[in-house]
């Protein structure tokens, strides 16, 4: 998920744990998920780049107006410990994971859970949706404050056989809380991990910062390129030229997550506020008719 090494849980080798540490790394590692395969529903291919405003036709959405999660949507990943030395455990606990006011809260608490210092909340599509060419469009206020990790990005659905970074990683938008005026954009590719790579763009706003208003985060894939918008401002682009492996044309599954602390922005300090949210208005996937 970003440019940082990655703590491996699972006693993978000595070898492989330098190899991780020797370059820029995930939020996930290189490990089997299987889940159920979703059915197939056919939509246009949208293979031909378009501008921003073609893509107009509504795929899928949610627009979290309910008072719970959709589970056929979504479903929170559980987990006491996660990668890159973050804190957070995250759960499904309301306090966590909660859909209010027409909003997805993502809540980060300085909470003790099983050891860790703090709980968080992390959902994904895996099994339930995946997404190939096309425009995803993501309305959320951010957090901020040293130590917070908010994060809007996508792994490819063939993640548990083609472990990453070979099946590809689209960071949309990723934050370091110490910088809250500053999106990161990134697209982590590579055979295997001791031959990950990354590429990366930045959008900075000029006077505030991601935590006083809601921003939309967009991505558009084509055929072999890669656009990145925020508020429909293009700012990155990547293209089948640029990246060697290339797996970005393959479908891709959702996660929306907010880490604390670990390898992206340090650890949280005195002056990082708790609780604070993630708070995600809307995700919309469109296609232009063809």
């Amino acid at each position: 998920m970003s440019n940082h090494p990655l703590r491996i849980p699972f006693g993978l080798t000595a070898a492989l744990m330098l190899a991780l540490v020797a370059g820029a790394c995930t939020k996930n590692p290189p490990v089997p998920d299987p889940v159920a395969i979703e059915p197939v529903a056919a939509e246009p291919v949208n293979a031909t780049a378009h501008a921003y405003a073609d893509y107009n036709q509504l795929a899928w959405s949610d627009e979290f107006d309910g008072t719970t999660l959709d589970g056929r949507k979504w479903r929170p990943e559980v987990k006491d410990v996660w990668y890159n030395n973050e804190l957070q455990a995250t759960t499904d606990s309301r306090a966590n994971l909660a859909v209010n006011n027409g909003n997805l809260l993502l809540t980060a608490q300085r909470e003790a859970r099983n050891g860790r210092q703090y709980t968080s909340a992390r959902i994904v599509t895996k099994g339930l949706k995946s997404f190939t060419f096309g425009r995803i469009d993501t309305r959320a206020k951010l957090p901020k404050g040293k130590g917070m990790w908010p994060a809007i990005w996508m792994l490819g659905t063939n993640d548990s056989q083609a472990f990453w970074p070979a099946c590809g990683e689209i960071d949309i938008m990723e934050l370091k809380g110490s910088q809250p005026q500053t999106n990161i954009s990134t697209v982590h590719f590579g055979p295997t991990v001791a031959l990950h790579q990354f590429q990366s763009g930045t959008y900075s706003l000029p006077a505030d910062d991601f935590s006083m208003d809601f921003h939309i985060f967009t991505v558009i894939r084509s055929q072999d390129q890669i656009r990145w918008f925020v508020d429909g401002n293009l700012y990155y682009t990547r293209n089948r030229s640029d990246i060697t492996p290339y797996p970005f044309n393959n479908p891709f599954y959702m996660i929306l997550n907010v880490a604390v602390g670990g390898d992206f922005d340090g650890d949280p300090d005195a002056s990082t506020p708790f609780p604070q949210a993630m708070q995600v208005d809307y995700v919309r996937y469109y296609k232009y008719a063809e």
